[in-house]
């Protein structure tokens, strides 16, 4: 069975071996013509027992695995392998068969570590339906033969320690499917990976970063004002890798007063249109940057410079690539078998199958990996609506309903609630946000509560309703007031950030400025409108890069967004605005304070349709705004308010001469009567 590379435990075959009264090493090198051993420091020939590559050597009766080395097909000498007890123990095969082993990414995979007094590699990987696996790389030529692994029985996975490894080897696991058919698979649990096309997983230890965070880490807190800066790091500035982007980026953010970075996915994928959405090494900062230290210094150098780190994570599919997780032992392993429940119709991807709890545990231990080894902030959860729907993106007929006849499917709803509630219980100064597109209630609610769990939701409603009014010519505003007071209505449901995405400046959609009617100067103007307007809103904030600069055209993730562009002074003064308003938002409490509580919001004037504009109250413990947006290009030099008995300071007005407005501003206020600027936000202080 070992020359057909279908045996289960090799171990009980090869290595040091009582065989009736003799002490003898057996050894397993097909095509090798001799074989030496060493022995206690003298070089030893073994005895060829078949022309398969079986070798064998008498050694003496209290002789121990430390005794003896062998030699890899590469020249290296090195401890036997299959000289070494399991790196895994029952108890961690068990808490991974009920998923609920949250330092998995310790254990499983490929990991530099001491093993019964040995310098090497363990390897330990999850594939329950192979006939036989076996480690590949560099250090065997990648010959299959060379290096079966063990099966752990009923836990489904396979093991073998190798001495001697180092960091930067390549590998893969070779398996042997059920129908005897050979797969090449980069190891899930990598930690490193080549760079893209190649997809040879890497060893590479991620414990050696000297971290210099402690104080960020230790008193990190989130609620408060959040303008965060979404990044897709390939494109923001090219040829930059981890370290010279922590540099570049943290400077600009200070500039920016952007106090969070959301990273695009930076999981290993193999291909740079997918955005990183279609990951391929879910415990793999990709290499196109760096190294995993490289990032881990970027991680630390960013929290030293005040800002925190969110990163977009993929639990919602994967892509079909042949060397990853698809069809992984010959059978439908990590996805369902039926396309109705398996296949994503929008994505052509394979849809996790959240009833395993060997799966759910896979990703339960990436999302802790992240903010464990990699100290990051937060989590953004993709696409949570195609999760929680059977029906997502779906005709009749082309999936299955739930045990109840529903369209909820109770397993990814499960798996969500244990995700957060795990994750809140180790990490409970980290957040999590999830990109929900739908009315689903409770995203934000405490599990406790039957809720989702999620600590933020992306508020896509308001995106998708502000960004249509402002397409809209003003002059036709009027008639559409209501597409900017619904958003109102559920604010309060749910813990919202308000977004102006990467997902709106694609696919034809064109950049934010282009959206905006009118001439240049409106075009500035309103988007001038549109950032103060989301920023006076409740909620926290993001903004896709490239919008700041005023960018033309849409983004394109092959190329750096435009920064040229800052040459001209029109996209300078835009630049300067947005700087200038992300400042003053982080400064004023009214703005943040409240932003989950409807006593931090009052409406002042709502209904004002004749001349597209709208007034509110933002309202912290202390303090008061008066946020006033005037959506069409005309001045009311005697705009009159529906308030009594207040003065009024404006501390914020948009169409300011220095961000290349008209220069209608007010001063001090007595009265209810102010100048309604053209296409613009006024911020007052309320004395």
């Amino acid at each position: 069975m070992l020359q057909e590379l279908s045996l289960h435990d090799p171990h009980s075959i090869l290595g040091l071996h009582q065989d009736g009264g003799r002490r003898v090493i057996r050894l397993w090198r097909p095509g090798a013509e001799g074989l030496f051993i060493e022995i206690k420091g003298k070089i030893c020939p073994a005895k060829k027992l078949s022309e398969s590559g079986f070798f064998e050597c008498e050694v003496p009766g209290n002789f121990k695995h430390q005794d003896y080395r062998v030699y890899h097909s590469d020249g290296r000498l090195a401890h036997d392998p299959y000289a070494f007890l399991p790196t895994l123990g029952e108890v961690d095969t068990y808490l991974m068969s009920k998923g609920v082993h949250y330092k998995l990414y310790e254990k499983l995979g490929g990991r530099l570590c001491t093993h019964q007094g040995c310098e090497g590699a363990s390897f330990a990987v999850w594939a329950p339906n192979a006939q036989g696996v076996s480690l590949v790389g560099d250090f065997n030529g990648w010959d299959g033969r060379a290096n079966p692994m063990r099966s752990l029985g009923a836990s489904g996975i396979w093991e073998l320690f190798v001495p001697g490894l180092k960091e930067g080897e390549h590998y893969k696991f070779e398996i042997r499917t059920a129908e005897g058919h050979t797969r090449l698979k980069a190891d899930p649990y990598a930690l490193f990976a080549e760079v893209r096309p190649k997809t040879a997983s890497r060893l590479f230890n991620v414990d050696r970063y000297r971290w210099k965070d402690e104080a960020w880490m230790k008193n990190r807190r989130h609620g408060g004002p959040m303008a965060i800066y979404e990044v897709h790091l390939g494109s923001w500035k090219e040829g930059l890798g981890y370290r010279e982007l922590a540099h570049a980026l943290a400077k600009y953010c200070q500039e920016m007063h952007f106090n969070y970075v959301e990273l695009l996915p930076i999981s290993e994928h193999p291909l740079d249109e997918s955005w990183g959405y279609q990951v391929t090494g879910f415990f793999a900062a990709t290499s196109r940057f760096g190294s995993p230290e490289d990032f881990q210094y970027f991680v630390d150098y960013l929290h030293g410079q005040g800002i925190g780190v969110i990163l977009d994570w993929v639990p919602g599919h994967f892509p079909m690539d042949e060397f990853s997780l698809a069809q992984f032992d010959g059978t439908y392993l990590y996805e369902h078998a039926d396309p109705r429940q398996g296949f994503h119709p929008h994505w052509n991807t394979y849809i996790f199958n959240y009833g395993r709890p060997e799966v759910t545990n896979f990703l339960i231990a990436s999302a802790l990996y992240w903010l464990d080894k990699m100290h990051v902030d937060a989590l953004r959860v993709d696409a949570v609506a195609s999760m929680l729907y059977l029906d997502y993106g779906r005709k009749e007929g082309e999936w299955i309903p739930n045990i109840y006849g529903g369209k909820e499917n109770l397993d990814a709803i499960a798996f969500m609630k244990h995700l957060n509630a795990i994750l809140h219980e180790y990490f409970p100064t980290a957040f999590i946000a999830a990109e929900e597109s739908t009315a689903f209630p409770g995203v934000t609610r405490p599990v406790s509560w039957d809720g989702l769990g999620f600590d933020y939701k992306w508020n896509l409603g308001w995106m998708n309703d502000t960004l249509h009014y402002f397409h809209k010519d003003p002059i036709y505003r009027h008639y559409h007031q209501n597409m900017l007071t619904f958003g109102l209505v559920y604010v309060f449901t749910e813990r919202f950030i308000s977004v102006l995405s990467h997902d709106e400046v694609v696919h034809g959609k064109g950049s934010l400025i282009a959206k905006m009617p009118g001439d240049d100067w409106q075009k500035f103007a309103n988007l001038r409108l549109l950032y103060s307007y989301m920023i006076c809103q409740p909620g926290k904030k993001l903004l896709f890069m490239g919008a700041e600069l005023g960018q033309w055209g849409e983004w394109n993730c092959k190329r750096e967004i435009d920064w040229y562009l800052l040459q001209y002074e029109r996209h300078q003064e835009l630049h300067r605005c947005f700087a200038k308003l992300n400042a003053f938002y982080q400064k004023h409490a009214a703005l943040w304070e409240n932003d989950f509580d409807g006593g931090g919001f009052e409406w002042v004037d709502f209904y004002d349709t004749h001349n597209s504009t709208l007034s509110y109250f933002r309202k912290g413990k202390n303090t008061r705004l008066l946020c006033v947006h005037n959506f069409t290009p005309n001045f009311v030099p005697d705009y009159r308010l529906p308030l009594q008995g207040v003065e009024l300071r404006e501390v914020f007005n948009t169409d300011s001469a220095e961000y290349g407005g008209s220069g209608k501003i007010n001063g001090q206020v007595q009265g209810s009567a102010i100048q309604l600027a053209p296409l613009a936000t006024m911020i007052f202080e309320v004395e």
